[in-house]
């Protein structure tokens, strides 16, 4: 498992709770509504900086919002 990945939301459909982020590498991932009912987040905005939980075979299974704590470590 790799945490602390950080990137942008590119799209959220607060209907279905899915949506997709661009990693600060480039790479666009997505996550499903299940992922982000897990996250005890109500709403999240494209542009808006998140960080990412992701498995080995590059599933989403965290979401959360960085704090400045965050980049101190």
């Amino acid at each position: 498992m790799l945490s602390g990945m950080q990137g942008t939301v590119a799209s959220f459909d607060p209907e279905t709770g899915g949506g997709t982020v661009y990693r600060d590498d480039g790479t666009k991932v997505s996550f499903d509504g299940e992922t982000f009912a897990l996250s005890g987040l109500r709403l999240l905005r494209p542009g808006q900086r998140v960080q990412l939980t992701v498995v080995d075979d590059g599933a989403v299974t965290g979401i959360r919002i960085p704090t400045i704590h965050d980049s101190l470590e």
